[in-house]
């Protein structure tokens, strides 16, 4: 396999083959046990948190074929509690793919196994970078988004890459304005 260098050094290999967004969809099903749950019998969001990482990762496996690292958790919604006993379905899908990185969308919903009723409880992105067995990051095929809100998901998501390259942007002038200051930063800003 043949390969380029990027900026940090890392290895990236040549234009892997254009997977569609379907290919790339992936789904957990997980039922709220009293160990998920905080002392009201809701789900922990951190436990929220931790499946819809394993949910995201499982679509970024899909799309780039190879090891992948958690780079980011660009957004997360809590919509309403899920409950005690509550079964939680999560779905993930990429929703556009860099040059290492993907940003992966995920729903998540909770059916309340008692009455059936569904509702709509989280939702997320995610950037996930695509590795080498030594760490170096690897070039991801090209995502192609067929219907209508897969082509809006990947527009949105060069929107909101473009934010996080000027929120870090902003935050690097931060740190070099603040790195001569003598005086102590508060903890938390």
């Amino acid at each position: 396999m043949s390969t380029t260098e990027i900026n940090s050094g890392d290895r990236v290999s040549n234009n892997p083959a254009a997977r569609t967004v379907a290919s790339t969809q992936s789904e957990m099903t997980e039922l709220v046990l009293p160990n998920d749950t905080n002392t009201l019998g809701n789900l922990l969001g951190g436990r929220l948190m931790h499946f819809i990482d394993m949910t995201g990762a499982m679509a970024a496996y899909r799309h780039s074929r190879t090891y992948i690292v958690t780079a980011a958790m660009d957004h997360i919604d809590f919509i309403r509690p899920v409950h005690l006993g509550n079964l939680i379905t999560l779905k993930s899908s990429v929703n556009r793919a860099f040059t290492t990185s993907m940003e992966v969308g995920v729903k998540v919903w909770a059916e309340d196994t008692q009455t059936g009723k569904v509702e709509h409880v989280a939702s997320a992105f995610l950037i996930f970078v695509a590795i080498d067995r030594e760490g170096r990051r690897v070039r991801v095929p090209e995502v192609i988004p067929e219907t209508a809100a897969e082509k809006r998901h990947y527009a949105d998501a060069l929107l909101r890459r473009r934010h996080r390259e000027a929120e870090a942007a902003r935050r690097k002038q931060e740190k070099a304005a603040h790195a001569g200051s003598a005086s102590q930063e508060p903890y938390l800003r």
